[in-house]
């Protein structure tokens, strides 16, 4: 099948060359002419785990191309994903208007039937608006306007997308449930669902899930800090809950507050949704509040240990994106961490395997970024490990010990044991667990 994909972010990027990898011709389009430029000759603009083989292997088959030229893009195309930027407004409402933007251009441009797919989060309604804008200067009859939400999780995205656990598209017409159906079918051969629905439930499944998952972490962050007011530990309570079929063990790690590109933005663009319908959701209001109080712990209880004043105190910070295996910085918790560090006088050293670039971008010589975590702790006072990546689960203890001023840890992830940090001889600080 000939593909367009209009947008070479995150989600647009991995569905083109996902997309190209089960033999299908695609390609994308971007205003950034010289992202587009590094992409033709085979840079690859974001980090992701197993994207790059995939990248450079359709490229070099041709099944995966790269423009600035929308008319170029979707001129043989029979599906034309829209994967764009919806950032939340001062309102939190997701701004639609590169959506619709682009969905003017392709009234003007288009010249037999295509499907328009909206791959993009977006809210509820907005199929329906980007119909309406299409028909401005379209016939009816040349597009149908299918909502396909994704579900890709940043550091596995390839494996969600070439074996995703259910695909959803929301559409009225038979003719692109059948377009649609044809594109998916390699990718649920072991018999995952591929679920149709109407374009509103569709596009109101992926705030749903999101949501949901939101909710789960910071009701586990809030049994954390009851924990630590209680004294009971955490990681019992969560495996107690966990062994429970009903609830089962994902989204149940405490920790400084969730991050990206998704969860904070979709839970306000589903909280801006419930206003406007004059829906008080109060569990959402929850959620977001507990999650901003969230990022504040970890700086907190650096000041709580030395004083609200750190001047003359330096903090080695282990980990900056908003996960392990990406590079997004997007919303990323260790952010508002530095920050509130900074504003107190401390000195900050950080390292991060894969975000450095995106953080100096951010802080410039505010902070020192440094080449590896060991050189991060060097006459530190103490250590802030903020997002689990693998590399730091395992380290030199007695390396640790030598580097810092004082053997201090608070770990905003509770990725070592206590009992072992106590036996090392650490000062060991974590999230609902006993110090």
């Amino acid at each position: 099948m000939k593909i367009a994909v209009v947008g070479t972010g995150y989600v647009g990027l991995v569905s083109g060359t996902c997309f190209a990898e089960t033999g299908n011709e695609v390609v994308c389009v971007d205003v950034d002419s010289d992202k587009v430029k590094k992409m033709q000759d085979g840079q690859i603009p974001i980090y992701e785990p197993g994207l790059e083989i995939l990248f450079q292997r359709n490229m070099k088959q041709n099944r995966l191309r790269f423009t600035t030229n929308l008319e170029e893009a979707i001129l043989e195309a029979e599906i034309i994903f829209l994967a764009l930027p919806t950032p939340p407004g001062e309102d939190g409402s997701a701004d639609l208007s590169y959506i619709l933007g682009v969905a003017k251009d392709l009234s003007k441009i288009i010249k037999k039937y295509k499907v328009i797919v909206d791959k993009s989060t977006v809210p509820v309604g907005t199929s329906e608006k980007v119909a309406d804008v299409l028909s401005e200067n379209l016939d009816k009859s040349l597009f149908d306007v299918v909502s396909n939400p994704e579900f890709l999780r940043e550091g596995v995205a390839v494996n969600d997308f070439l074996k995703p656990d259910r695909v959803v598209i929301g559409t009225s017409s038979l003719k692109a449930q059948k377009i649609m159906s044809r594109l998916y079918e390699p990718f649920v051969r072991q018999g995952n669902p591929v679920i149709f629905m109407d374009e509103r439930s569709a596009e109101m499944t992926k705030y749903a899930a999101n949501s949901y998952l939101a909710t789960r972490i910071s009701f586990m962050n809030e049994i954390a800090n009851l924990c630590e007011s209680v004294g009971a530990n955490v990681d019992m309570v969560r495996k107690g809950m966990g062994s429970d079929t009903r609830i089962g063990k994902r989204f149940l790690f405490p920790g400084v507050g969730y991050g990206g590109s998704c969860f904070p933005k979709d839970v306000q663009a589903l909280h801006k949704t419930s206003i406007s319908n004059d829906y008080d959701f109060k569990i959402l209001n929850s959620v977001m509040q507990v999650n901003a109080e969230q990022k504040e712990i970890l700086a907190n209880k650096i000041k709580q240990r030395f004083g609200k004043n750190l001047s003359g105190k330096t903090i080695a910070i282990w980990g900056l994106a908003f996960k392990p295996n990406t590079d997004d910085i997007r919303e990323a918790p260790a952010l508002l961490i530095i920050e509130r560090l900074l504003d107190a006088g401390a000195k900050i050293k950080a390292f991060d395997p894969e975000a450095m670039k995106n953080v100096n971008e951010k802080f410039g010589d505010k902070i020192e970024l440094v080449s590896d975590q060991y050189e991060a702790l060097v006459d530190v006072d103490a250590l802030a490990i903020v997002t689990e990546w693998t590399v730091f689960r395992t380290p030199n203890y007695q390396k640790m010990k030598e580097l810092m001023k004082t053997p201090i840890i608070f770990d905003g992830r509770n990725i070592y044991d206590t009992k072992e940090m106590a036996e090392k001889s650490f000062e060991y600080e974590s999230i609902g667990r006993p110090k």
